[in-house]
């Protein structure tokens, strides 16, 4: 199906113009045009969205989630038409986020729009007494003093990095990357993964300069990351994943997958809801939907891949808890 055109944004309660006002969020189902298109490679056709408990989860592989939880920080926002200030989230949307992430029992999870480090503490406390344990973590971020990137896992974090280039240059001037990107290995029954999370700059105004330039200039730097790390390591076992804001066909997305002969690309899992669908994020403003969190995996790790299992959380839930969907890959 066609991409989503238009304005997306993910920041809709951060209370800033022209986020800085009410609105009523709709959970009625997208038109068909605004599903993304999928990767290039051929799959099974995926199952449906279903419950997962703890009990039908396998004892080897690893399953995991990249969730954009929304802005669950301490702000100024909206809450039930209110304006509040130094607001932490919604208690009913923490809630939903983590009835979510325990009904889908992830062994490794991967947050965007973490406000401070006791904000992720608060989620695995949250998670934990939900039944979900994952006891080890890491937070991380960039120039950005409010957004941060986080991950928690139920397997040890072996080691942890950060890109030797964080800086770009943009008309005439130096800047730093917003939100950081995360660089976490695990180990895993055996086998090794690592992580590299991101969240990129939204498609909203800045006053740095154009957001399409900032972003495709974050996703360079993302991509020389990877780079690097597979000129050292080509058989490297990473998972490239987050709120990329920008949909398939555009240059943000193909400089972070790469060139499909190199053997450095990236392949994008295909995901999508029990409906079909491919969207994961809804920008109740504009009433869009569009394709923009994905997870991405190297060759050596694609071969571990279970496509038919990969999907796009539609829990009912899935509005109160934030304007993203989560994003499930089962690795076998």
């Amino acid at each position: 199906m066609a991409a989503v055109l238009g304005t997306l944004s993910c920041d809709r309660k951060t209370g800033t113009p022209p986020w800085n006002t009410p609105e009523t969020q709709t959970t009625a189902p997208p038109p068909a045009e605004t599903a993304e298109a999928e990767d290039e490679i051929e799959i099974p056709e995926a199952s449906e969205s279903v419950t997962v408990s703890s009990e039908t989860v396998s004892p080897s592989g690893l399953r995991f989630i990249t969730y954009n939880v929304e802005n669950w920080l301490t702000m100024d926002r909206y809450v039930d038409r209110k304006a509040l200030k130094g607001a932490p989230k919604p208690e009913s949307e923490k809630q939903a986020v983590v009835a979510i992430l325990a009904r889908h029992t992830p062994d490794v999870v991967g947050l965007c729009e973490i406000g401070e480090a006791s904000d992720l503490a608060e989620i695995q406390e949250d998670l934990k007494a939900a039944g979900l344990n994952l006891p080890h973590s890491h937070y991380t971020g960039g120039s950005d003093p409010t957004r941060h990137l986080g991950l928690l896992s139920r397997f040890p974090i072996t080691s942890t990095a950060k890109p030797a280039e964080t800086e770009y240059r943009l008309a005439g001037q130096t800047f730093a990357i917003n939100r950081g990107i995360l660089d976490a290995t695990i180990q895993a029954r055996g086998k090794s993964y690592r992580f590299l999370g991101t969240h990129l700059k939204s498609k909203r105004d800045s006053e740095q300069g154009d957001q399409e330039a900032i972003r495709l200039n974050e996703a360079r730097l993302l991509r020389r990351h990877v780079t690097s790390i597979l000129k050292t390591n080509a058989d490297a076992r990473l998972v490239v994943y987050g709120d990329l804001n920008d949909t398939r066909a555009t240059p943000t997305i193909k400089t972070i997958t790469g060139n499909y002969n190199d053997p450095t690309y990236l392949t994008a899992i295909p995901a999508k809801d029990s409906h079909r669908d491919a969207w994961t994020h809804h920008w109740a403003l504009h009433d869009l939907y569009s394709r923009i969190d994905y997870i991405m995996v190297t060759r050596e790790l694609r071969k571990d891949v279970d496509f038919p299992a990969a999907k796009i959380i539609d829990d009912a839930d899935w509005d109160k808890a934030s304007d993203h969907r989560a994003v499930l890959a089962v690795f076998k």
